[in-house]
């Protein structure tokens, strides 16, 4: 995928630089507040992503709005995005930032997604074996999708462990209808 191509191209490059100047904490908090103001109000970036509003427009912008409120290192991060024409990537550059960032802390993220909650037991047990198998403090992020049917769902960074019931059903109808029948 594109975006996932981008994120980690620039998000790799600003956590090279952040990481030299001893900005990773500032930058973490900095662009996780910008990551919740995005997702609260799309505005901003539909704004920054218009083809029609001029490059000049947008970089008065952004150094008006943030100038006050992030590093300058940030700021100049939003500019450069905007000059590549890749500021509507920003909100997965900003993930992949803040999982690059947590890494370097001993943090991964698991996204579990199941058809029901997992109970306290179920969360301690995918936890451990989630740090032992990457070696990290594991946070779960927990998502409810009833259309698995049962089972769950595993993300951790980019692979993907699925093990529902409703993917098992799609494998099982694949290999039925490449059955020939006489």
């Amino acid at each position: 995928m594109l975006s996932q191509e981008v994120a980690k191209k620039y998000s790799s490059a600003l956590f090279l630089s952040l990481k030299e100047r001893n900005l990773l904490d500032d930058a973490y908090e900095q662009f996780n507040s910008l990551k919740e103001l995005l997702d609260f109000d799309k505005t901003l970036l539909n704004f920054l992503s218009a083809p029609h509003v001029l490059d000049e427009q947008k970089l008065n912008v952004i150094r008006k709005v943030f100038s006050s409120s992030l590093n300058e290192l940030f700021v100049e991060f939003l500019v450069v995005l905007v000059d590549k024409n890749r500021v509507n990537f920003l909100p997965e550059i900003i993930n992949e930032l803040k999982r690059m960032i947590e890494a370097e802390k001993g943090i991964g993220r698991v996204t579990v997604i199941s058809a029901v909650a997992l109970n306290e037991t179920e969360r301690k047990n995918l936890s451990e074996k989630m740090a032992k198998k990457t070696g990290l403090k594991i946070i779960l992020e927990e998502r409810i999708d009833r259309s698995i049917i049962a089972g769950m769902i595993i993300i951790l960074h980019n692979e993907i462990i699925d093990g529902s019931t409703k993917h098992k059903l799609d494998l099982l109808e694949d290999q039925l209808s490449k059955v020939r029948v006489h």
